[in-house]
C-alpha cells in the first residue's frame, strides 16, 4: 500500500448567510452557522442541500477553527442522504482576516480540510454508507465550497 487513491465524488456549495456567536465557552469561541441550502454535483450523484443544516464552529486557542457539520442532501431523483463532517480551517492570521472580511482568497494560502460520512436508507445510494471520504474547502463570502473525494 504505497499510496492512497481517491476519486472525485462531488463538489458541494453551501449557502451560509449568517453566523451566530455564542461567545467564549470553556472549549473556545463557539459560533453556530445555519445552512440555508446549497447544491452538490458529481458523476454518480447530484442534488440540493436542504435548508436547516448546522455548523457548530469552535475557534480554538491555537487559532484553528474546528468544524462539526450536519446536512441533509436530496438527490436529483428524490433520495435523502445525511452528510456529517468534521474538519479544520487554519492559516496565517493575515489570510484568515481577509477570509473573515469576505475577500477572495486563494485556497492554497490556508488549510481547509474535512472528513465527511454519509447515512442513507436508499438502496441506490447505499454504497455511501460504507464509503470513507475527504474534502478540500474554499471559503467564499456566502459559504464554503468543497471538493469531496471517495477514498478508494
Amino acid at each position: 500500500m504505497a499510496e492512497i487513491r481517491t476519486a472525485h465524488l462531488f463538489t458541494i456549495a453551501l449557502k451560509v448567510p449568517e453566523i451566530q456567536a455564542l461567545g467564549k465557552t470553556p472549549f473556545g469561541d463557539r459560533r453556530v452557522a445555519i445552512v440555508e441550502g446549497g447544491s452538490f454535483e458529481g458523476a454518480r450523484l447530484k442534488g440540493t442541500v436542504l435548508k436547516g443544516g448546522t455548523d457548530w464552529i469552535l475557534g480554538r486557542a491555537d487559532g484553528a477553527l474546528q468544524l462539526d457539520v450536519r446536512l441533509t442532501l436530496r438527490t436529483h431523483d428524490d433520495h435523502i442522504i445525511a452528510m456529517t463532517y468534521r474538519g479544520y480551517r487554519h492559516g496565517p492570521a493575515a489570510v484568515l482576516e481577509r477570509l473573515n472580511r469576505g475577500e477572495k482568497v486563494d485556497p492554497a494560502e490556508y488549510y481547509f480540510r474535512i472528513a465527511p460520512f454519509f447515512e442513507t436508507g436508499s438502496e441506490k445510494y447505499g454504497w455511501l454508507n460504507r464509503a470513507v471520504a475527504i474534502g478540500i474547502g474554499d471559503r467564499k463570502a456566502d459559504g464554503p465550497i468543497y471538493d469531496v473525494f471517495e477514498v478508494l
